[in-house]
């Protein structure tokens, strides 16, 4: 769960540390007081993209940190260790996001991370869900993701989708080979001459360095003759450098007869002398070894050439020239040899689609089970939420051609009243009706959803009475398997909470801030009679009852 939300210089709250609870969190205030900072704050931990217009007035940065207590952390951890971060050491995860003038950062548990990361990280901790924020619900694809998580079919489908992949790829590659058939004969002269030019190189990528140094040595062999001799010539001549040594040598001699204390100081002199003699002798040997050889010049020089001129061509490395050769011979082999391969490729491809076919058929027989039971189950709790005589179904749709996903697909359709024809959801135009399927929906889910925290940010907008009443007992029992955090407007949801914040608005040395609070006991009645409309002992008695109904 989300344990604790710190925020600093975000909009209105210049800091707020918040330490949650378990269960139903209801957050309260008036509109306008801030409600929504909190939203937007885990909006920025899930990897939304910030915007500097959220940083504090004469701030020049905002930060958001939120701490993840998991009860396993594993699919957390194959996320981090996918992005090259080390997995957690414990069951704590701590996102933090940085907001400043001229760059953004984030950091999970200390470490920089992209956005990217972030998300998908976000994907598994938060389902946030707003008054407009139900488009994972209109999705029949994410309904059919549903579905298979209300049936429990991971397994089948992990199954279907192996053999989906397999058999997409052998189409695509029978797709490609009957193409080929269409290969003109300028295209086969110009395969042919690719893999023939290549070939004829006989190509080494690992020789290249020692063929270009061959080919600079003896393509200089002449500058490189007359460098060296002329340094053994400095070294070794009459007037040489060894020349003059021996010169300083006798008459050092002479100092150690006349001061016997200089030998120290010219210890370096014998030093000096002995590495020169070595490098003479060096530069001698390499004189030796030098050959002037114009025509494996000529040669060398050639054979570097062609090698660019490949480069230029099929480059820019001659491990791309050795790539484009075997593209080029796979191509005319495909097309030489096409007949015998496409019966082959057929019958794969043909095979490949019986897998298919039998894996489906097992899929498609758990959906065709589980989907009535799905959709009596969601009916049941849409009648919870005020719905007494909605119909809602879950037909199954089967598709001309097998998806990733299937050989059918499914979308959820519901009528809020009798005897009128049912309509897909998307279909559906009130927000307070898409919000008490979508809270249905989510508590037919419930167990199955392995999500740890979900938001709920005033879905119960447009109700009122006895059906806010049923939202709050609804979320309330959502909060009994996930933490759940519901900002709300209504008495009836907010009575319902485990834990009951509220934000308020003030104003500190002529600045407004929004603070967080909790409330207990006499304090919270004093909300929940704010949120009635306010006075006399008829709105208190009203706050107790809701109270008292709910515990």
């Amino acid at each position: 769960m989300l344990s604790l939300l710190k925020i600093r210089n975000l909009a209105l709250v210049d800091e707020l540390v918040w330490e949650l609870g378990s269960g139903l969190i209801g957050v309260t205030g008036e509109t306008g007081a801030g409600k929504s900072v909190i939203v937007g704050a885990l909006k920025l931990v899930l990897g939304e993209r910030a915007d500097k217009s959220l940083i504090r007035t004469g701030e020049d940065s905002c930060s958001v940190e939120a701490m993840f207590e998991l009860s396993d952390a594993s699919e957390i951890n194959a996320i981090l260790t996918d992005g090259g971060l080390d997995p957690c050491e414990d069951t704590q995860l701590i996102i933090r996001r940085i907001i400043g003038t001229s760059a953004n950062r984030q950091f999970v548990n200390d470490s920089p991370v992209t956005l990217t990361l972030l998300k998908k990280l976000g994907e598994h901790l938060v389902d946030l869900h707003g008054p407009h924020d139900h488009q994972s619900l209109l999705s029949t694809e994410r309904q059919l993701a549903m579905l298979d998580a209300y049936a429990g079919n991971e397994k089948l489908l992990t199954a279907y989708r192996s053999t989906h992949r397999i058999w997409r790829e052998k189409s695509n590659e029978l797709e490609e080979l009957r193409n080929a058939e269409s290969a003109t004969e300028q295209e086969l002269d110009l395969l042919r001459h690719q893999v023939d030019e290549i070939d004829a190189a006989n190509i080494r990528p690992e020789d290249e360095q020692d063929l270009e140094d061959r080919w600079r040595r003896a393509s200089n062999s002449t500058r490189l003759l007359e460098s060296a001799s002329e340094s053994v010539a400095i070294l070794n001549g009459e007037t040489g450098i060894l020349s003059q040594l021996g010169d300083v040598q006798r008459l050092i001699r002479d100092l150690e007869k006349l001061d016997p204390s200089v030998s120290d100081r010219v210890q370096s002199l014998q030093t000096a002398t002995l590495e020169l003699q070595d490098l003479e002798a060096t530069l001698t040997d390499y004189l030796d070894e030098l050959e002037i050889n114009p025509e494996e010049a000529a040669q060398l020089e050639e054979r570097v050439n062609l090698l660019e001129s490949l480069k230029r061509k099929y480059g820019p490395s001659l491990s791309d020239v050795l790539n484009r050769r075997e593209t080029a011979a796979s191509r005319l082999d495909n097309i030489d040899n096409r007949g015998q391969k496409l019966e082959t490729l057929q019958r794969e491809v043909d095979a490949s689609r019986q897998e298919l076919e039998e894996a489906a058929k097992h899929l498609t027989a758990a959906r065709r089970k589980h989907a009535p039971r799905l959709a009596k189950e969601i009916s049941s709790q849409l009648k919870d939420l005020g719905f007494k005589q909605s119909s809602f179904e879950a037909p199954i749709i089967s598709l001309s051609e097998p998806s990733p996903h299937g050989l059918e697909g499914i979308d959820f359709q519901f009528g809020p009243n009798p005897g009128e024809p049912l309509h897909p959801l998307r279909h559906i135009a009130s927000s307070g009706e898409i919000s008490r399927v979508m809270l249905a929906v989510k508590s037919a889910l419930a167990d199955q959803d392995s999500t740890p925290l979900m938001v709920f940010d005033e879905i119960d907008a447009n109700v009122g009475g006895e059906v806010a009443r049923a939202v709050g007992r609804k979320m309330a029992a959502l909060g009994t398997r996930h933490q759940v955090v519901a900002i709300t407007h209504f008495p009836q949801v907010a009575a319902t909470a485990a834990h009951h914040f509220v934000v308020e608005k003030e104003v500190t040395g002529g600045r407004t801030r929004s603070r967080l609070y909790p409330v207990h006991g006499e304090t919270r009645i004093q909300e929940l009679v704010r949120m009635l409309g306010g006075g006399g002992e008829q709105a208190r008695a009203m706050a107790s009852s809701l109270l008292h109904s709910s515990e």
